[in-house]
């Protein structure tokens, strides 16, 4: 065994998938979660925002890899910053204080590239440091700073995520999968937007190396699979691996342009937003575009896997063919 090492957020997609990839590369595992697994010893419950760290949590642990806190409100209806603070920066903070007491060396955290601001004009790596534009963002950030400059462990390390994908009824991919399998999504024209992404597979080796490796400590990474898609390219890809024939027309900017105005009127007056409006037409059209060239030179981390190879398992896993 390499030694024992504690997984908080283990019951989520991430987690789960990391947990696996720990056992296979020999490691012992702990795991944290909201609610734990009755009558298992490895397994501890707490809630990040009320509770404090449970005894014995982290006896002989030699690294946290810590992926548990309030997910990202894809739907844009929760900017509770409070909330978003106690649970992503002051659990982290209640984390890492344990972890100092403890002696654990080595502390990975799962961060997000929504911790700085976005640009659509520009592919953005480790050195991009407009400040974030969320709630979300902004908690995830300030829990970095703890992380890198809290003088917590000897060992840390910020991972930023891409959207990740895999296999998960999860996230808006699958959302956007089940849509076209259900003629919900119409073809949009090709914007040559630019969108990084990374299979969860992925992310997942590159934490593993992050961890293993003397030269990542105090770092930041951002992690993609090296490369970019388009919405449109999305579309595509999606209606050929449900193998339906290719779709030649698409609707033009200008009637989506003026749907989205209607959303948003609509979610004017019903005091929430409505399922198409402004925001999910930039989100859309829009480019979030990463490089992890940092990760790549100083861990030699490369990819294995990238979209349209993985579309086809996706879809089976979500029983779409």
């Amino acid at each position: 065994m390499k030694g024992l090492v504690l997984v908080t957020g283990a019951n989520g997609f991430i987690g789960g998938h990391l947990c696996e990839g720990l056992r296979q590369a020999g490691f012992e595992l702990r795991t944290l979660n909201r609610h734990a697994a009755p009558g298992d010893e490895r397994s501890f419950r707490m809630d990040l925002a009320r509770d404090p760290c449970p005894h014995g949590l982290l006896h002989n642990v030699d690294a946290i890899f810590h992926l548990a806190g309030k997910a990202h409100d894809l739907a844009g209806n929760d900017n509770d910053a409070s909330t978003y603070h106690r649970i992503n920066t002051e659990g982290t903070r209640k984390l890492l204080e344990a972890a100092k007491l403890a002696g654990v060396k080595r502390f990975i955290f799962f961060s997000s590239v929504k911790a700085v601001g976005e640009s659509d004009m520009q592919a953005m790596n480790e050195t991009f440091d407009l400040p974030a534009v969320t709630p979300y963002g902004r908690s995830k950030f300030e829990a970095e700073q703890l992380v890198l400059h809290g003088d917590y462990v000897p060992h840390p390390v910020v991972i930023r995520p891409a959207m990740v994908y895999g296999n998960t009824e999860k996230g808006n991919l699958s959302r956007m999968i089940k849509a076209i399998r259900w003629g919900l999504f119409p073809p949009l024209p090709e914007m040559h937007n630019r969108r990084s992404m990374v299979h969860v597979d992925d992310i997942v080796r590159a934490a593993i190396l992050a961890d293993e490796t003397p030269q990542a400590a105090g770092q930041v990474y951002i992690v993609t699979d090296g490369h970019c898609y388009s919405t449109r390219q999305i579309y595509d890809w999606v209606r050929a691996s449900l193998g339906r024939s290719p779709v030649r027309w698409a609707i033009p900017m200008e009637f989506l342009n003026g749907l989205a105005k209607v959303g948003d009127m609509i979610g004017y007056l019903i005091g929430r937003r409505f399922v198409f409006d402004s925001a999910a037409l930039r989100k859309l059209a829009g480019s979030a575009w990463y490089l992890s060239d940092k990760i790549e030179r100083e861990l030699g981390f490369k990819a294995n896997r990238t979209l349209p190879e993985a579309l086809p398992d996706i879809i089976r896993f979500l029983k779409l063919k």
